[in-house]
């Protein structure tokens, strides 16, 4: 454990998020404006703890946290976890042009360290901080610990609106990007929803649908609470078949989904397609809960079919999700990373924000500009896509 004072706080860096109480980083998590099951205690403990995020396959984890002296009681005022990272991949803010770059001219650009919640592209909070001074706080700790290491670069992925504001208070550098979420609009059921698209979409979703229907595909929806040990199994085959299929090793291990299933039941919605009485296929959701317990954001995350059907990933991904989110009456479905298909299906445009700092003067002038530039055509890209929405338009 390194240990100093500074801005009224005594900061702490560990190399495990068991050193800080699970209780209380919880606590400081529900108090900010953008909190996801992805930030929780036991799901980051559980990307190291299962080996899926680890320096063996290029993820070390250090976390920087803000106490109250002990005159004050000692508690926790701010926390983040900071990736020292030898590579690019799992992380869905693309960056490899600048590592090449780096590369070419005979510089160092890893380790690099990024906070971020592992291989999950989900926006929300990423500096867990009790006050906007406290965030500044952690944010000038963090960014003081990488000079002191000599680290090419610091990069926020994926930050809620008050963690861009601190670091362009600290002069890092914004990159935007975008995804396709759906908003619930108070449809009272699936065909009220489509019933607000355009024809052609509508018909579209229609036909897929049957689609499956046709193949004789039925969906069962499973809560986390009641998903058996056989359920996780089938859950982890899929995962697993999916990433070989594309050429890739599959990211998490067993023991990480062993542990969602002992610790974040609660977060958790598993879709399991059958046919004939056999599961062929699975989508899984995670959920953001409100202080009541009730879901209120929905996530798209992992998904995979044992057999080939026509539209299975159309119904499993997104028909399905949408169709329990309007009977539950979940405010947003978040359909993940990249993919203009989305829309077709109703997951409109929205942009997610990242923040940049790096070491190298030059390089960070260049990076900036080359920020500017993307921004513009980020804008200039969402602002076709909107043109392009499959809702009716309002007279």
């Amino acid at each position: 454990m390194q240990k100093n004072v500074s801005l009224n706080y005594v900061t702490r860096v560990h190399g495990d998020l068991d050193a800080i109480e699970p209780s209380a980083w919880d606590a400081l998590l529900a108090k900010q404006e953008a909190p996801t099951p992805f930030m929780r205690h036991a799901y980051l403990s559980a990307m190291q703890r299962s080996g899926s995020a680890v320096p063996e396959t290029g993820w070390t984890l250090q976390v920087i946290s803000l106490w109250h002296s002990p005159l004050e009681g000692e508690t926790l005022a701010a926390a983040c976890p900071v990736y020292l990272k030898t590579h690019s991949r799992g992380e869905y803010v693309f960056d490899f042009a600048w590592a090449d770059a780096y590369e070419r001219h005979g510089l160092t650009y890893y380790p690099k360290a990024i906070v971020a919640s592992p291989f999950t592209p989900v926006p929300g909070t990423r500096l867990l901080a009790e006050s906007p001074h406290a965030r500044q706080a952690l944010l000038a700790s963090l960014l003081q610990w990488c000079q002191v290491h000599q680290l090419p670069s610091l990069h926020m992925l994926f930050g809620s609106p008050q963690d861009l504001v601190a670091c362009q208070q600290a002069g890092m550098h914004q990159r935007k990007q975008v995804q396709f979420h759906w908003e619930n609009r108070g449809w009272s059921d699936f065909e009220a929803f489509l019933g607000s698209l355009n024809q052609d979409k509508r018909k579209k979703i229609r036909q897929e649908r049957r689609k499956v229907q046709a193949a004789g595909v039925q969906f069962r929806a499973i809560p986390g609470q009641e998903m058996q040990a056989e359920d996780w199994a089938l859950l982890l085959r899929c995962y697993q078949q999916t990433y070989w299929e594309h050429g890739n090793p599959p990211y998490l291990t067993p023991a990480f989904f062993a542990a969602m299933q002992r610790d974040m039941p609660d977060n958790w919605l598993l879709f399991v397609a059958e046919r004939n009485g056999q599961a062929l296929g699975i989508s899984l959701i995670g959920l953001q809960r409100d202080a009541q317990g009730q879901p209120e954001v929905a996530y798209g995350r992992y998904w995979g079919a044992l057999d080939r059907v026509d539209c299975l990933h159309f119904e499993a991904c997104y028909y399905q999700p949408i169709a329990w989110c309007i009977a539950h009456g979940v405010k947003r479905f978040e359909g993940g990373a990249q993919g203009e298909h989305k829309m077709a299906r109703a997951l409109l445009p929205t942009s997610t924000h990242s923040a940049h700092w790096l070491a190298h003067p030059a390089f960070s002038e260049a990076v900036e500009h080359f920020l500017q530039r993307e921004s513009t055509g980020v804008d200039h890209y969402l602002e076709a896509l909107h043109q392009h929405s499959p809702l009716k338009k309002i007279p």
